[in-house]
């Protein structure tokens, strides 16, 4: 008799072993992580910049071609919001994103001019298509401002 008992809490012990294993599976965070994943330029550029508003900069880090300048840009962004008091944090977290002007230089390439509503400060930025996903080319901020694309849309230079 107690190699039945003994057989009996084995079973039971096994099969609530197996209702946690299965339990904790089903607990499981079934979202399969989309960042850096964006639908088309103007999704990626507001993924990005969402995310650098909001501080989290590794996540908008996955939304940025990645190059040493782009790296560069971004650790400096960082730092600077960093080391920014609680307040302008803040605002920067609950600013809304305006987009100004959208230019789909060809199917691989936008230029976007935008800004924040805390600011209030035209930027632009290049999405590029690179690997079928949309990636924002951060030194192309610190490269051109918004009156270079608004040359280059009115037709002064368009020869890049």
């Amino acid at each position: 008799m107690p190699k039945i008992y003994y057989f009996a809490g084995m079973k039971r012990n096994y099969l609530v072993f197996l209702f946690l294993l299965f339990s904790f599976y089903a607990c499981k965070n079934k979202n399969t992580s989309t960042k850096g994943k964006s639908d088309n330029s103007i999704d990626a550029a507001r993924n990005f910049i969402r995310s650098a508003l909001d501080g989290k900069f590794d996540e908008a880090r996955t939304y940025m071609l990645t190059d040493s300048s782009n790296s560069n840009y971004m650790d400096v962004a960082e730092r600077s919001f960093q080391n920014a008091d609680q307040g302008v944090k803040n605002s920067y977290r609950t600013s809304t994103i305006i987009i100004h002007e959208v230019n789909n230089v060809n199917d691989s390439t936008t230029i976007i001019i935008y800004s924040n509503s805390y600011k209030n400060v035209r930027d632009t930025l290049r999405v590029i298509k690179a690997n079928q996903q949309w990636l924002v080319d951060l030194k192309y901020l610190y490269e051109h401002g918004a009156e270079a694309f608004s040359e280059k849309v009115t037709g002064k230079e368009l020869s890049q």
